[in-house]
């Protein structure tokens, strides 16, 4: 950490409720969610994706780019994009997602980026793993983290620092771990962090450095301040809390029927109604079951085909709408037994919200 931030006095102290801070709107003005619309594409068109930009994008260039491993291996590396590419290529679906999406729905709340339900989505993800890299590099055996930086630095509560992560060896090489240069068959965009980035599949976003430009092994556990104290799980602010790894089971629907452009409630014809959505869950755990309540009575909904162990999956549920006002809501099961819970879980940061999705809709 090179400084302290020279903002503090500026920034917000504990918790609050009611209407966005000037600086949180302008916060939601940089970091897009998906529109929820789109939720019917198998895989996020890249322009959609949801995007969550700590400091600044940086401005790198494919020809000048190298990787550097070090610390504690065999054979120090200094890799090019080229030579990234030269190496075996490996191609996941993976559904990212923001470990504070849903931030927004929770109260009181942290004040930072405020999400509803929008910070997920879901890309064909293209590169190497990066077992290939560290068994180039040779670990060595007092390894016990490796951190990944990126290029981005800036102040946050923390003081002044680059943005980093790490993970243990043992998962560091999986080979779902990818050091990824393509998104959807296409380069990555500056925004998706261009030239490299890390995809750590089942993951919350924060552990997919972008502008991946720095790996070093370390013989001891990450203290980075976006590993610790950061991206931990928090019921009382202050204590050591638990960090913030794999995805929650969550769904969403697609709102149905046509929107209001301001308050974006929504109306529904009455008589045969498709809702469709999505549902996923972390850690490669499969999507069991996806129901949907109209007023309260759950009904199970139809599951379409699996994409693929780490990306979402597809559901139909079919609505016999009779006029009035109703609300709908979605709630996903998965394979290890994983519920959504009807209403949000309070956490210091807002992190890990998954309470189910509601959506009022007057049917006429």
């Amino acid at each position: 950490m090179a400084s302290e931030n020279p903002f503090l006095e500026a920034l917000p102290t504990g918790h609050t409720r009611g209407d966005f801070s000037r600086e949180e709107v302008a916060l939601a003005n940089r970091n897009s969610g998906i529109a929820l619309e789109t939720l019917r594409y198998d895989l996020t068109p890249v322009g959609l994706h949801y995007l969550l930009i700590h400091f600044d994008i940086p401005h790198l260039e494919a020809d000048t780019f190298r990787l550097s491993v070090g610390g504690l291996v065999a054979r120090p590396l200094s890799l090019s994009l080229d030579d990234l590419r030269a190496l075996p290529r490996r191609t996941e679906r993976v559904t990212l997602e923001c470990a504070g999406n849903g931030r927004g729905q929770v109260e009181p709340r942290y004040q930072s980026m405020p999400w509803s339900y929008e910070a997920v989505g879901t890309a064909e993800w293209t590169g190497t793993p990066l077992a290939n890299v560290l068994t180039a590099a040779g670990l060595d055996e007092r390894a016990a983290e490796i951190v990944f930086y990126g290029a981005d630095r800036g102040f946050d509560r923390h003081g002044e620092h680059t943005y980093g992560r790490s993970l243990a060896p043992a998962h560091a090489l999986r080979d779902e771990v990818l050091l990824v240069y393509e998104m959807n068959g296409m380069p990555l965009l500056p925004q998706h962090g261009f030239p490299l980035r890390l995809v750590v599949p089942g993951w919350f976003g924060m552990a997919s450095v972008k502008w991946l430009e720095r790996i070093e092994v370390w013989d001891r556990p990450f203290d980075g301040p976006q590993q610790t104290p950061h991206y931990h799980f928090r019921t009382v602010a202050g204590e050591p809390g638990t960090p913030v790894t794999t995805l929650r089971v969550k769904s969403l629907m697609v709102p149905p029927g046509l929107p209001d452009v301001y308050t974006r409630r929504r109306v529904v014809e009455r008589g045969d109604v498709e809702i469709v959505g999505r549902a996923w869950s972390g850690a490669g755990a499969a999507i069991a079951r996806v129901e949907v309540a109209v007023d309260g009575v759950w009904r199970e909904a139809n599951l379409d085909a699996p994409m693929g162990r780490f990306a979402w999956r597809g559901w139909k549920f079919h609505w016999r709408a009779e006029a009035g006002l109703h609300e709908l809501a979605c709630r996903a099961t998965d394979i290890d037994g994983n519920v959504q819970p009807l209403d949000p879980v309070w956490d210091v940061g807002g992190f890990g919200n998954n309470a189910v999705q509601r959506v009022q809709v007057m049917v006429r």
